[in-house]
This record gives C-alpha cells, structure tokens and sequence, in this order.
C-alpha cells in the first residue's frame, strides 16, 4: 500500500464509508492534505491517528475512561450493575447527555433509547443513527441490552381513565415532563407530532424530571398525573401503567473500551439465568436480543 492513500483507500483502511470519512475530513478530525485538489491521506498518520485514539490525542490512547455506564436510566440496567460485580457505577441523565459524556471520554458506555418522529413502529434505526453521525464516536459499538415497554405512568387504578395521549390532552391531565434529551422526552414530543398533536396542549406540571422514578414518586404525591415511563418502573413502585410502545434500549461502548475487564464482566453477567429472572420478575422487558452488536462503526 502506497504511503499516500486516496480517499477510498483510505475508507478502506480505516473500514469505515468514504461517506463517513468525508465527515471526518469536514470537521478537521483526520489527518489529511489536499493536493491539486484532491484529498490525500498519510498511512503513517492515519494509523498514529487511530492508535491515539483518534480525537483525544496521544494521552487518550492510554487514557482510561472512568468505570461509569451513563445515559438513560433502567432498573434492570442498574440492578445488573450493581449485581454483576464489575465494578461499573451508573450516572443515569439522559440518552443525549450520555452520549454528549462519552465523545469527552466522561464515561465508559452509555445507555440510550432515541426516538424521531418518523419512527413507524419501534427506534431500532433510530439508536444505530444517531450512533453512527455522531462526532467523536468513530470506534463505537451498540450493544442491545433489552426492548423495553413504554408507556404512561399513571396513578395506582388509573382513576382519570387515560388511555393515551389524547386523553391526556383532552382531560388536560397534569405531565410530569422528563429533562430534555432524555429518551423518554423524545419518545414523548416524537409521539406527539405523529398524532399532530402541539406539545403547547400539554398540561406540564413541576420542574422536569431527571429519571422515571421521579415521576412515579410525583405521581405518588399527587403533584402529577402522568408522565413517560416503563412498565418496570411502574410495577416496582406499586402505580398504574398505559401501555404505549416497545423500544430498543442499547448500549454504547468504544470498541477498545468493549474488551476491559469491567465490561466484559457485566456483558458475562447479561448471559445469567439470573439476569432473565430479574428480566421477568420486573416486567416488560424482552431481552432475546440482549449481548448481540447491532451495529458498529
């Protein structure tokens, strides 16, 4: 292979798209001169290039993350966490957040459920999209942890009667809304522009709040009537539950970060009866495709 590479050798040899490449060329993050018009690519840099890890710098390349998983919350999540014994601690406060910490090397993975307007029927391409245009993330891969049940948390017996959006609107029940870029503000706002609904018809109540758990607890106080959650959470806090969709929950890992010993303990522990237990003990979770990469970059 020459020391200068053209564009599609390039691609190649780093195995991404020239798509994907053409990105890294605009935001200045690859190595790389144009000559007579035409971008071209030392080897020598573009292997040092990603041996440093590639937007960090050299001292990123030995540089460890801290042993955080960040991003969305999940009681399975935390319970494996916790359980596993990898030594992985958990900063649940919100899909984007998360991913926005693990570009800066703030986090070891995160957990992510994203969710766009036009998605028909689940986020499955949703998560492997926003993945794979994000700057910064170029080794990455998705883990799926579960599918998860979504839907409105509502007080124990349902006593307004909801049964979806609409009537949420239409009995102008009080939202607990969650924080902005967590994935359940997005599942939130995406299903409302599917039904052609103005988020203005909401009844928002209380500050947003950062996971689930404090919305059932708003709900339980009577200072909320509703809000986004999952059918765990509702189960595990003893409060009622609307069933609205299932979603792909995933983890996201930098491919050299996948192989430490405190991920593989906890994607080992995801293969334990245990882990199914809990899985139907706490409801609403469909963990067939759990462990399997859905997508790498």
């Amino acid at each position: 292979m020459h020391e200068l590479l053209t564009t599609e050798e390039a691609a190649d040899h780093l195995r991404v798209s020239e798509r994907k490449l053409y990105e890294l060329v605009a935001s200045g993050s690859v190595p790389c001169s144009k000559v007579t018009g035409r971008w071209v690519f030392p080897k020598a840099a573009l292997d040092r290039w990603v041996m440093s890890g590639l937007s960090g710098g050299p001292a990123a390349a030995h540089a460890v993350p801290p042993a955080i998983v960040g991003g969305s919350h999940d009681p399975l999540l935390e319970w494996a966490l916790r359980e596993s014994g990898s030594g992985l601690a958990g900063l649940p406060e919100g899909s984007e957040s998360g991913l926005r910490r693990l570009t800066r090397r703030e986090l070891m993975a995160a957990a992510i459920h994203l969710h766009r307007p036009e998605d028909e029927k689940d986020n499955a391409r949703t998560n492997i999209d926003v993945v794979a245009q994000t700057p910064g993330l170029h080794d990455a891969a998705l883990i799926g942890f579960a599918r998860r049940e979504q839907g409105l948390l509502v007080a124990a017996g349902n006593p307004r009667g909801l049964d979806g959006l609409t009537t949420v609107v239409r009995t102008k029940a009080r939202l607990a809304p969650r924080t902005d870029g967590a994935g359940a503000q997005l599942l939130l706002l995406a299903m409302m522009q599917q039904m052609k609904l103005p988020p203005e018809r909401l009844h928002i109540v209380g500050p947003p709040c950062v996971t689930a758990l404090d919305i059932a607890q708003a709900i339980r106080a009577a200072r909320a009537d509703c809000g986004i959650g999952t059918r765990a959470v509702a189960q595990a806090t003893g409060i009622g539950f609307v069933p609205l969709v299932w979603e792909w929950f995933d983890i996201v890992v930098r491919q050299r970060d996948y192989f430490r010993p405190e991920m593989q303990t906890l994607f080992a522990f995801l293969r334990r009866p245990q882990f199914a237990d809990r899985a139907r003990e706490l409801g609403g979770y469909d963990i067939g495709e759990t462990n399997r990469v859905r997508f790498a970059t």
